[in-house]
């Protein structure tokens, strides 16, 4: 009778041992899957922003204009497959240049553009080059008022320009319009923070509307914003070609 109950207890050692093992397992797994399906929590938003964060989106549009101009390139939303503008803006003179064209079936209004603040225009050309030439030809130009409550091209373009200022926001009052740390992400292998706020000092009610990725000295190198009646965000990558000093045409003054 001896043996056969060490057996028995030895058996029931061995099973305990292993339910233990299979909750452990259970445990490790349970932890990996949350990890792999949620992410680090404590790490998205969105939150509150920090001093550094706020100090950073306050300067942001200040620093484009530092850097006098920056290349950029716009992906305007529509709903024929959408336009890309690739140029350049001049941040003091306040004015941009370059080469639109469409993707997809959208590609009636491929050429070249100049747009200010409050006029825009452009250079039908069926065979539009991939970059703007260096000086813009003297004819063909079709100009006509900028709508910045119109369209989705001219919208983007109003808000392109807009993304430069000849000095830094308010940090106080940033918080105050709905400004907001949203998460972190890469650019070209750079670590930005994504910030919500407002795309220029008059519209201080937008916040929720437009995100900027910054690095740690405030430079930006993306924004994106809503456009009404648009399911997709108009998106402003910078630095994505050289920058090309923009010469304005006949009849298109820098600034007006």
């Amino acid at each position: 009778m001896l043996p056969r109950a060490r057996k028995r207890n030895s058996a029931s050692r061995t099973k305990r041992r292993w339910a233990i093992a299979a909750g452990v397992v259970a445990v490790v797994a349970t932890a990996v899957l949350t990890y792999f399906v949620i992410g680090d929590s404590a790490a998205e938003g969105p939150r509150a922003p920090t001093p550094d964060e706020v100090s950073r989106l306050a300067i942001t549009r200040f620093r484009n204009y530092e850097a006098r101009g920056r290349a950029v390139r716009i992906t305007v939303p529509d709903p024929a497959g959408g336009l890309v503008v690739t140029g350049s803006v001049d941040y003091r003179a306040k004015i941009g240049y370059g080469v639109v064209k469409g993707k997809g079936r959208n590609d009636s209004g491929d050429g070249l553009l100049q747009w200010t603040a409050t006029r825009l225009a452009l250079r039908p050309a069926a065979d539009a080059p991939e970059r703007a030439p260096g000086t813009p030809p003297a004819d063909g130009w079709y100009r006509r008022p900028l709508a910045t409550a119109g369209g989705a091209l001219d919208r983007a373009l109003a808000i392109t320009l807009g993304l430069g200022s000849d000095r830094p926001d308010n940090a106080q009052l940033l918080p105050q319009n709905g400004a907001a740390w949203v998460g972190t992400d890469r650019i070209d292998g750079r670590p930005l923070d994504v910030l919500t706020g407002p795309e220029s000092r008059e519209r201080p009610g937008t916040a929720d509307s437009v995100r900027y990725w910054l690095d740690a000295n405030g430079v930006m190198y993306r924004a994106q914003a809503r456009i009404a009646a648009e399911t997709e965000p108009a998106v402003i990558d910078f630095d994505t070609q050289e920058y090309t000093a923009v010469s304005p045409i006949p009849g298109l003054a820098p600034g007006g």
